[in-house]
């Protein structure tokens, strides 16, 4: 077990006051050596905290004066000190599989910790769940967590997750809405293995057993060109459009019973059935918006001003993927050298500032703008940039040669493949990309920003920013008698 590491102090806080340091390692609290973030919450909310540190091998006891439920003003380095309960499952569909090699190390990384799930939303299947996590949930209160549903058919969830405690493990979900622990449910679609009679029956079986599900999503698996799994492949129109039929019927049913549509499908499967995504009504709040449920809906209220405030954060695949990183796609998306949106001066390309020294040089504000995103977002904000109306913003469609197979979306772009893209478009336009391919400043195959043969602007991947962006007014805050 690592101890948790001080990485960063909130000026004039308790924590800085009492003279804790960037670089500590904490060692106990009031005696007490947390595991887990949770657990150092927990702790460092008590009044008048005894912090015991190891500083460069110097153990000090330091007395934090402060009270009960105040912030302590120190962040740590992780989310986790002990071991990540990594998944001892073998999904056919799982996409950490498919990931090319040379990557970061964490993205292979294959977690089944039900706290990364309380922490980040990383789904669990919950067939490593344990009477003591019961416990800890209950005791502690950690709610919502995620659960991967798949199939209530114990047989088929056994096939899918490859692992004989697939067929029990729900057991331990009916164990957490009996205690009013809130979940959020997914399931993973494969053609031929969990849709069609099935996927009908997985939502029957929801509805006659875990009918307090807070929300279910249906989501696509993907496939990238490194699938070595023969039974897993796209999906096709008519069976995109089967799996929204299916949904849709039984969001009427679950509205009649239960009062609400509880199951939702993904912006994805609209787009593979060329539908009309529903009305912004129909996702009664967005409960699962960061997994891919209802983005486009709420992309065109914050774009077009209907709303002021976006609806909640853009995570891309990574936020739903059956076996995401351990911490998500959730790390910070730029480093502190390239904030969001950030332009360094008016010009076009490169010049030089004193000797050996390159300064990229950011468009003007007023010259043309390209949009920069993947398949499925080029879907959805081509209809969208063509009602703001301005002519010169256009969007720049990066196609994911990086991944390939049905890989489309927006959060899987590579700079690999940004670079392509920018190398035969023309200097001195704008090109806005947005946050979510990003971790720390740089793309999934290790690109930083600055490489790039173009200078972008980072933005937040909403329609707000979008709008700020483009200098557009809201009429939201126009109403409001506030400036854009």
């Amino acid at each position: 077990m690592t101890r948790p590491r001080i990485v960063a102090l909130e000026p004039d806080s308790p924590a800085a006051v009492a003279g804790l340091a960037v670089g500590d390692d904490i060692v106990a609290i009031d005696g007490e050596s947390p595991r887990d973030v949770i657990a150092y919450r927990l702790l460092v909310d008590r009044a008048d905290p005894v912090v015991e540190v190891d500083r460069g091998g110097l153990v000090l006891d330091v007395l934090v004066p402060k009270s009960e439920g105040a912030a302590l003003g120190a962040e740590v380095h992780s989310a986790l000190f002990d071991q990540v309960r990594t998944c001892d499952n073998h999904c056919e569909f799982c996409f950490i599989y498919q990931l090319p090699p040379g990557m970061r190390k964490s993205l292979y990384l294959k977690d089944d910790d039900y706290r990364l799930s309380f922490l980040y939303g990383n789904f669990t299947t919950l067939t490593r769940f344990t009477e003591s996590d019961l416990e800890r949930v209950v005791t502690e209160g950690l709610s919502p967590l995620h659960v991967s549903i798949h199939a209530t058919d114990p047989e088929v969830r056994v096939e899918m997750l490859r692992n004989r405690r697939g067929a029990t493990s729900l057991r331990w979900l009916r164990a957490l809405l009996d205690h009013g622990v809130a979940v959020h449910g997914q399931v993973v679609v494969c053609p031929g293995l969990n849709d069609g009679a099935v996927l009908d029956d997985t939502l029957a079986g929801v509805l006659d057993r875990f009918p307090e599900l807070a929300s279910l999503c249906v989501v696509p698996l993907g496939v990238s060109r490194f699938n070595t799994e023969p039974r897993m492949r796209p999906h096709t129109r008519d069976e995109a459009a089967a799996v929204v039929d299916i949904v849709e019927s039984w969001q009427e049913v679950f509205a009649r019973v239960l009062g609400h549509r509880v199951v939702f499908a993904a912006d994805e499967y609209y787009l593979l059935a060329d539908r009309d995504f529903p009305s912004a009504e129909t996702y009664e709040g967005f409960p699962m918006h960061e997994d891919g449920i209802g983005m486009a809906r709420t992309f065109e209220q914050e774009l077009t001003g209907a709303v002021d405030e976006p609806t909640g954060p853009q995570s891309g695949f990574f936020a739903w993927v059956d076996g995401a990183p351990a911490e998500g796609y959730r790390a910070p998306r730029t480093s502190a050298s390239a904030p969001c949106g950030a332009t360094i001066a008016a010009g076009e390309g490169e010049t030089t500032a004193g000797e050996g020294t390159a300064v990229r040089l950011s468009a003007r504000r007023d010259a043309p703008v390209a949009v920069l995103t993947g398949p499925f977002g080029a879907k959805v904000l081509g209809p969208l940039l063509g009602t703001v109306g301005r002519d010169d913003v256009r969007i720049v469609e990066v196609a994911n040669h990086y991944f390939g197979g049905n890989i489309g979306v927006t959060g899987l772009m590579v700079g690999e493949d940004v670079a392509r893209a920018l190398a035969d478009q023309p200097m001195g336009h704008r090109y806005l990309l947005p946050d979510v391919c990003l971790s720390q400043g740089r793309f999934l195959d290790g690109v930083a920003v600055d490489d790039l043969p173009r200078p972008v602007e980072v933005v937040p991947t909403d329609g707000v920013a979008l709008r700020e962006a483009l200098g557009l007014r809201s009429p939201v805050r126009a109403a409001a008698g506030v400036g854009s």
